[in-house]
């Protein structure tokens, strides 16, 4: 009958715990007595032995214990003890409507409710919030409107509580922001949890400009502003369009003029600011921002990882770690798993494998528990930073450890493998993938086409490819054609390669010329190099990598007057060569070089110790 529960105390009480039963035979125990020792998490023993004295005083009939108890278990037992009720009243309901909310059942707590309404109880806000906290995670659309109807009936609209959670539900989770927002326009009273919600519902509904706008309006009214408002504001910015960046841009830099505001409403348009210009790649405005935050504003953690990722998504890993140790120099400042995945970026970056290893050590001692096997992007990126490190064991590691692995990161495993020479292996992965009942997309493809032109797989290559054709959810694209070819150019099927740039549904660009150009150089075919390279310079005239290679085959067939001409032409095009650009990691500290520049401490004894280096390197005169 009762799966789980204790039917008889005598073989669930220890020696040890035996007080319990000692001090309940010496005096009468009442119900009242069982639901006070019910309150709180109660252990799993002590809840047996509690349990098992319910059985036995017949106290399983009684509400308040029964509610208490039900609180205690998971929905299966839970539920049993709820049957168990004769005459239960709205108590118990609740609880076991909200143990199915905590657990994601919403059609279990949904046919409870309705029990509740054939018993004539008549549902409290509790009811409303547990069932709606339900709704959350697996109601459609018109489960919420069924919800929205009995709240409606039951009179419970005002109350701020439900109306917040019906709010909630309906922008965050069935995002249905024109309910949402006619609820929070018919809102008495708004307060943070309201703002929240329909900001986060604009967010993640695409629609920027109104999470922005309630933005704008709850600095204006001088409303208080808390990180998780802010934090949605933020992940609205992500998804505006770049056409209305700057309009938006200067709409909050006039704004913080004209309007008289305090510290905290200043510092969040700042942190604002600070996000909109790194999508902007002005990350000297970011940085103006970032100074101009006040000493309170600079405690929090969001404006470091604003910065950290601005300069990271902005190709600038050096000053992106210079803020991070910045950031570390204060010990109230805890790095979270935002701030780790950038630093972990910008170590993939730069090859620093030590700050890459520090954070991994960190987040396992520091970290919540189990947090690298289930916080799958915070994995994804200890992946790529290994990978990109060049220690794959790691990689392999922290990939074999997560408990739920996604395609995000099967392919950054894929990629990563690829990029260090492991194509088999890396197509045995790929060929895993449905294995976990997963399903490739146009990331995953481009990840195995690398792993076959890193390694020279060309007949694993086409067959990939010809597969990608034949689906219809996805279809090569540009750099799927582009990846294709520089496989057949790197194993020298340089005609094969210019049928598919000729039959490609794609006008060819750099990336497309430069591996065909590639290919033409590593296999000597200097017409088809200077043809292709000629290809390479009009898609991507203010790029110096075409004049270079296309010089290089100039040079090569000895036409040194086109030589010439070629760099004529790049001095009247102000077309200059990109400078090379490297790190060295010593002793834990990351050098960084750049060619032609003189800026590196230490430089004069480089130079003079290449200078030894070179002259003990040249052989004698024979």
């Amino acid at each position: 009958m009762f799966s789980g529960i204790p039917k008889s105390p005598s073989n669930l009480v220890p020696r040890s715990c035996r007080s319990f039963h000692s001090a309940a035979e010496t005096r009468p125990v009442h119900a009242s007595d069982l639901s006070t020792l019910l309150q709180g998490r109660v252990p799993r023993l002590h809840l047996l032995q509690i349990h098992a004295r319910v059985f036995r005083l017949d106290a399983h009939q009684d509400n308040l214990v029964a509610t208490r108890l039900i609180g205690q278990y998971p929905s299966r037992i839970a539920f049993e003890v709820f049957e168990q009720l004769k005459k239960p009243n709205i108590f118990p309901f609740n609880a076991i409507i909200r143990v199915f909310a905590e657990e994601g059942l919403f059609p279990n707590a949904w046919s409870l409710f309705r029990a509740l309404k054939r018993r004539r109880l008549w549902p409290n806000d509790f009811t409303f919030s547990f069932l709606l906290k339900a709704c959350f995670r697996r109601a459609s659309a018109r489960q919420v409107n069924q919800v929205h109807t009995h709240v409606l009936k039951a009179g419970f609209c005002e109350d701020p509580v439900v109306r917040n959670g019906l709010l909630s539900v309906y922008a965050k989770s069935v995002k249905d922001v024109v309910s949402a927002r006619k609820l929070f326009d018919e809102s008495p009273q708004r307060n943070l949890v309201s703002w929240a919600s329909l900001i986060s519902g604009y967010a993640q509904s695409g629609q920027a400009e109104d999470a922005l706008q309630l933005f704008v309006h709850i600095v204006r009214e001088n409303l208080r502003l808390e990180d998780e408002i802010l934090v949605s504001v933020l992940s609205a910015c992500s998804t505006i369009q770049v056409a209305h960046l700057e309009r938006w841009v200067n709409i909050l830099s006039k704004f913080g003029e004209v309007v008289d505001l305090d510290d905290i409403k200043r510092d969040s348009i700042n942190i604002v600011l600070i996000h909109l210009y790194g999508k902007l790649a002005r990350i000297d405005k970011c940085r103006e921002k970032f100074n101009e935050i006040t000493d309170h504003g600079i405690g929090r953690l969001l404006p470091w990882n604003l910065m950290i990722t601005a300069f990271v998504q902005n190709g600038c890993p050096m000053e992106a770690l210079h803020i991070f140790h910045q950031m570390m120099e204060d010990s109230n400042r805890k790095p979270n798993e935002v701030t780790m995945v950038s630093v972990l970026s910008a170590s993939a970056q730069v090859g620093n494998l030590d700050l890459g290893n520090w954070v991994h050590n960190y987040l396992r001692s520091e970290g919540s528990k189990g947090i690298l096997q289930s916080n799958k992007v915070l994995a994804t990126a200890l992946i790529d930073m290994y990978c990109k490190c060049g220690r794959l064991e790691g990689a392999k590691e922290v990939f074999n450890q997560m408990i739920r692995k996604d395609i995000v990161s099967f392919n950054a495993m894929i990629m990563g493998l690829a990029m260090n020479g492991e194509g088999e292996e890396a197509l045995q992965l790929f060929s895993s993938i449905q294995d976990f009942g997963l399903h490739p997309d146009a990331s995953t493809f481009l990840a195995a086409l690398c792993a076959c032109s890193h390694s020279g797989l060309l007949d694993e290559g086409r067959r990939i490819f010809s597969e990608m054709q034949m689906r219809i959810s996805v279809s090569p694209s540009l750099e799927h054609y582009a990846c294709y070819i520089d496989l057949l150019s790197r194993v020298g099927h340089i005609e094969e390669a210019l049928e598919v740039v000729a039959s490609m549904p794609f006008e060819p660009n750099n990336f497309v010329w430069g591996a065909l150009l590639g290919g033409c150089l590593l296999h000597a075919r200097g017409e088809v190099a200077q043809h292709v390279s000629k290809k390479l310079v009009e898609v991507d005239p203010e790029n110096s990598a075409g004049y270079v290679m296309l010089a290089n085959s100039f040079a090569a067939a000895r036409q040194w007057d086109d030589v010439s001409i070629l760099r004529w032409f790049m001095r009247e095009r102000g077309v200059k060569k990109q400078p090379g650009h490297s790190w060295i990691q010593i002793d834990g500290i990351v050098h960084e070089f750049l060619v032609g520049s003189l800026g590196h401490p230490q430089m004069g004894m480089i130079y003079e110790t290449l200078g030894t280096l070179e002259k003990a390197m040249k052989l004698p005169q024979t």
